[in-house]
């Protein structure tokens, strides 16, 4: 197909496309003359690939190569291109370096001990985690790590192994990695969104006595 034919199928404007390829983003196509190139279903998979991790990811071009150029390195495991995303999507480590955040961190620490984790707590996560218990405990609500942190993570290690499972089941170690880049970042999306409906379930139920509003 020419160019004009992959924009429509994929919503692409042509100089985005153009873009896309002078970024390293997207394969050139196969030139069939001086002046024209051919592209097929391989660039239709990762345009949409792009445009998703572009308009759910929030991720930067810079960062979407270096996804790319990870789930294309035949010598990196899915574990090492999993950690290339994660290391993207990761919020950075921000707010003062504080006796708060130090004892966040040994929060995260103790968390990740208690709970077997095969991870390094000078993970980029762990750091997220450690800048959000801080800001909660300055906030005044330091109990949360003690009331509902183990809450938290039991439903994470439910969600990831839910993950792993579906990355599992493909075979092509292409489509592996790109399931598992997929699920990870556009994952965040979908419990980001499945959260929200569930809270506004429980303040329902919790605080909703179906009432009719009071009057003036």
């Amino acid at each position: 197909m020419r160019v004009g034919e992959l924009s429509r199928r994929t919503g692409v404007s042509v100089p985005t496309i153009k873009y896309y390829v002078r970024e390293g983003l997207l394969p050139a196509g196969e030139l069939s003359s001086p002046n024209q190139a051919r592209y097929d279903e391989s660039h239709v998979r990762r345009l949409r690939l792009v445009r998703a991790l572009i308009d759910v990811g929030g991720l930067s071009v810079a960062a979407i190569r270096d996804v790319l150029e990870a789930i294309e390195d035949p010598k990196r495991s899915v574990h090492e291109v999993l950690g290339a995303a994660h290391g993207h999507i990761a919020p950075r480590e921000g707010g003062p370096g504080d006796a708060v955040r130090e004892a966040a961190r040994g929060q995260v620490a103790e968390l990740i001990a208690r709970r077997g984790w095969r991870v390094d707590d000078g993970n980029p996560a762990a750091g997220s985690l450690a800048d959000a218990l801080a800001a909660l405990a300055r906030l005044g609500h330091g109990r949360f790590a003690e009331v509902s942190l183990d809450a938290y993570a039991q439903a994470a290690e439910r969600i990831a192994e839910a993950d792993v499972a579906y990355v599992a089941r493909e075979v092509a170690r292409e489509d592996v990695v790109e399931s598992a880049v997929v699920g990870t970042i556009l994952g965040d999306a979908v419990l980001t969104s499945l959260r929200r409906l569930a809270q506004v379930d429980a303040s329902a139920r919790t605080y909703d006595t179906g009432e009719p509003p009071a009057t003036a």
